[in-house]
Formats: structure tokens, sequence, C-alpha cells
């Protein structure tokens, strides 16, 4: 997607070699339209499947998620990463380590809001070694759910998470996908 290219290209920083900072426009702050620009994009894409969840991971994730939602006109679900007073045991959980944060969280969704039957599209922000995508496919086969596909923002293809999926048959969109980055600059797959 050109438009999120350039805005990478804009105001992304590169931290390192493996370290993208988008956070002005996608995680922390989020400028509404591109999101909603995103969610219309992955509406096309995924226009053959049938959807009736989206599923995403707290926190960064759910901005996006909701802007997709939207234009498939289901709710959305998040795995939450740490467990509360409130939450029950009654959940779906799979162990993921975070790439961003350098921990290891287990994900939980309540069986309330994932079921039998539902048809699932996993959105998130970053895929990079694809274990957020992993746990959440988890999650979704405990439920007899099925993954429709998965819709990603940007997808760091050198760290091969994406080309690991999709070679299980999974159908990834990657709205960009950088092959190479250091603080000179970005390259992206065609």
């Amino acid at each position: 997607m050109e438009l999120l290219k350039q805005r990478i290209l804009k105001d992304g920083i590169v931290i390192g070699k493996d370290v993208l900072k988008v956070d002005s426009f996608l995680n922390h702050c989020i400028d509404v339209s591109l999101s909603l620009e995103m969610g219309k994009e992955f509406k096309r894409l995924f226009s053959n499947c049938t959807v009736n969840k989206i599923l995403t991971v707290e926190a960064s994730g759910i901005g996006l998620a909701c802007s997709t939602a939207q234009f498939f006109n289901c709710n959305v679900v998040y795995a939450k990463k740490s467990a509360t007073r409130n939450c029950t045991d009654d959940a779906y959980t799979s162990p993921c380590h975070s790439f961003t944060h350098g921990n290891d969280n287990i994900l939980r969704v309540s069986k309330r809001y994932l079921g039998k039957g539902d048809k699932v599209l996993i959105v998130d922000d970053f895929l990079a070694n694809g274990c957020a995508v992993n746990a959440l496919t988890d999650i979704v086969k405990q439920a007899g759910a099925e993954v429709v596909g998965v819709a990603i923002a940007i997808e760091k293809g050198f760290q091969g998470g994406g080309d690991a999926l999709r070679s299980q048959g999974i159908k990834v969109e990657s709205l960009a996908i950088i092959d190479e980055m250091n603080e000179q600059g970005i390259r992206f797959r065609d």
C-alpha cells in the first residue's frame, strides 16, 4: 500500500537493523484516516473471505483492528497479555514471545467471545518472527474456529515470520513488507 509506505519513509524511525518506530501514526498516536484506509484495503484483500470476528493482541493492534472491523461489519476480540482480577480461568491461552518488548506473555481470550464456527481474521500492526500470530492461531484452533487470514500493516520480511506462515498455507496480506532497513534507509519488497 503506497500510502503506508510513504508514511513509513516520512515519519518512521529506524533503530538499528530490526526496530522500526512508527508510534507517531500507527500504534501510540493513531492517524485515524490512515488507519481507515488500511482497514478498507484489508477488506479488499480479503473480500472473498467470510469474516465474523477480528482477532488481535492488546494494545497496539486494537486501533487497526477496529478500523478494519468497520468494513467487515463485525466485532473485534483482543487477546489480553496478562490475567486480571476480573478475568476468569474460562479462557483459551497460548504462550507468546514479544519481539518488541523482549518478554514472554500468555495470551488469553475469553471463551465467551470466540467459538466453534467463527471465521476469524487476525489483524496486527507488525509481523516480525510470527510468534504473536502463531499464538493467536493456536487460540482460534482451541476455540474450534477457523483462521481465514492474517492482515498485517507492516511485515519485517527479513525476520521470516510471514514467509513461515505462508508456507503453512495461511493467507497473509501485509500492506508494507520491509526486506531491509537501517539508519540510511528502508528497502520494501515489491
